[in-house]
């Protein structure tokens, strides 16, 4: 005869699974990479990277361009880089897509899909992938010219395999502006209700739009952002996003990210939310907000072509900071990605803000699990996953430690949200690197998931309303997580591709 308390058990069992297993189970086993070599997030075999490019969505691949110099660990002559995915959470190096030549190097910039082969770059029934991108002069740049950057293109008639550069380039000249680049397109609807590419353009300090029927021809139609948000450094890597609110309102969001100047300092991304027009951003504020308030999540822009049944848009940034990322402790490569996310609006007794969840398919590298009742517990690899309700909005807490000392502490206090890596173990490489970093949270928090890899920690408070993203370098993986307080049901997730 069952019991009550048998049938129970067999339900909790079909539910959990062997995969679940009690907190006295938990042991460390290495993923036995290089040192802080991550396991789920992208980084280069080798070689330097830094600002996520061309990012574009094709036949169930997640592409992925990057700023690439693959001679050195250091910022040198730029190429495109290339990566592919197809869940998300397993990455494919593949050769690199774009060489620097006679007109410069290869600075960052978007791709599209060219569905009605409006460029000529192709053919009717093999319309091309076009990227766009800055050209930078050195050389010119070195003899003090001003007009060194311009935009230019190039196609792909093999879903990106490879490329070819167009023979007109460039495609917008510089005017004699030294900071001119990062195009990020789109295609929109003009006033008369024909369909038009979008061009977003960092100028200085400020965005440029730009409109074109062909991806080639472009007409300047308005600018934003002088004496507006945050100008401690140059703005880049600008991304301009449509969003559709509950009430079917729809808002858009210009991404700009700025160097220095970011709440952190170093770099960072802001963010304005308005309306976007005939080519014109109006915002609906003069707020200045800010995507992620950790210190390393810069330059990110979002997926294009993505299918409409995804119905979201997906972002990845680079997961370092100008102050140090050039002097990072990981060899023979440097820098890596964020994990992928998914952006949409929310609001704030009456402001709207924006929210970066995790991606869904990061589910899919949850390997085993293991809830914690205690407040202590060891941890199960390099890569892991931590998710609790928050039983304490006011105050809550939680370590990371190892054998050697090194320790990392989560914990809110009141409306401060902080992250402190003081005590993470290898600081020494930068002064700046050894700090903590907080951030307002004025409305309640109900959850909190940390995703932790072998060189960094991505902290999501209501699955994205609040971010912070940090690179740590502990002297030997951490091992225990412990301080446990104002959290419920933690659950920890061993993460494996």
């Amino acid at each position: 005869m069952t019991t009550k308390n048998s049938f129970f058990a067999l339900i909790l069992f079909a539910v959990l699974g062997s995969s679940c297993q009690k907190q006295s189970e938990v042991s460390f086993q290495s993923a036995n990479l290089e040192p802080y070599r991550p396991v789920y997030h992208f980084a280069p075999e080798s070689g330097w990277m830094n600002d996520p490019n061309g990012m574009v969505y094709m036949d169930g691949a997640y592409h992925l361009f990057f700023q690439y110099y693959p001679d050195t660990t250091v910022w040198g002559p730029m190429h495109w880089g290339h990566a592919v995915t197809g869940n998300l959470t397993e990455w494919e190096e593949l050769p690199i897509a774009l060489y620097p030549d006679s007109l410069g190097y290869i600075f960052s910039g978007s791709a599209v899909f060219d569905a009605e082969n409006s460029s000529q770059l192709g053919t009717d029934s093999n319309p091309p992938l076009v990227a766009i991108f800055t050209y930078h002069d050195m050389d010119g740049e070195k003899a003090g010219k001003t007009d060194y950057q311009s935009q230019a293109i190039a196609f792909s008639l093999d879903k990106g395999k490879s490329w070819e550069k167009y023979h007109g380039n460039p495609v917008l000249p510089n005017q004699g502006i030294k900071d001119f680049r990062d195009p990020k397109v789109f295609q929109g609807v003009n006033a008369d209700g024909k369909k038009e590419w979008i061009m977003t353009l960092a100028v200085m300090d400020r965005i440029q739009f730009y409109g074109s029927e062909n991806l080639i021809n472009w007409t300047l139609k308005s600018e934003f952002g002088q004496g507006v948000g945050a100008h401690g450094g140059v703005w880049e890597c600008p991304d301009l996003l449509p969003f559709t609110l509950a009430d079917g309102t729809q808002k858009w969001v210009l991404l700009v990210s700025i160097n220095p100047g970011g709440p952190q300092k170093g770099s960072a991304t802001q963010y304005f939310i308005g309306q976007f027009e005939n080519g014109v951003f109006t915002p609906d504020d003069t707020m200045i907000r800010w995507l992620d308030y950790g210190p390393d999540n810069y330059a990110g822009v979002t997926w294009s072509n993505l299918p409409k049944e995804q119905n979201r848009t997906l972002f990845i940034g680079w997961m370092s900071n100008w102050l140090y990322g050039q002097v990072l402790p990981t060899d023979p490569w440097k820098s890596s990605m964020t994990i992928p996310r998914a952006l949409s609006l929310f609001e704030v007794n009456g402001t709207l803000l924006l929210k970066s969840s995790p991606a869904v398919e990061l589910t899919d590298l949850r390997k085993a699990s293991y809830e914690i009742y205690r407040e202590e517990s060891g941890l199960p690899s390099e890569a892991f996953e931590i998710e609790a309700g928050v039983e304490n909005s006011e105050s809550f807490n939680l370590f990371l430690s190892n054998e050697n000392g090194d320790s990392l502490r989560i914990f809110k206090e009141g409306n401060l949200l902080t992250l402190d890596r003081s005590k993470s173990g290898n600081t020494e490489f930068h002064e700046d690197f050894a700090s903590v970093f907080s951030a307002q949270m004025s409305w309640e928090a109900t959850s909190l998931r940390v995703f932790v890899d072998a060189h960094s920690v991505e902290v999501f408070v209501n699955e994205g309303e609040l971010a912070l993203t940090a690179l740590v370098f502990p002297s030997a993986p951490w091992k225990k997580i412990s301080g446990i307080k104002g959290l419920e049901k933690v659950m920890i997730y061993d993460l494996k591709k």
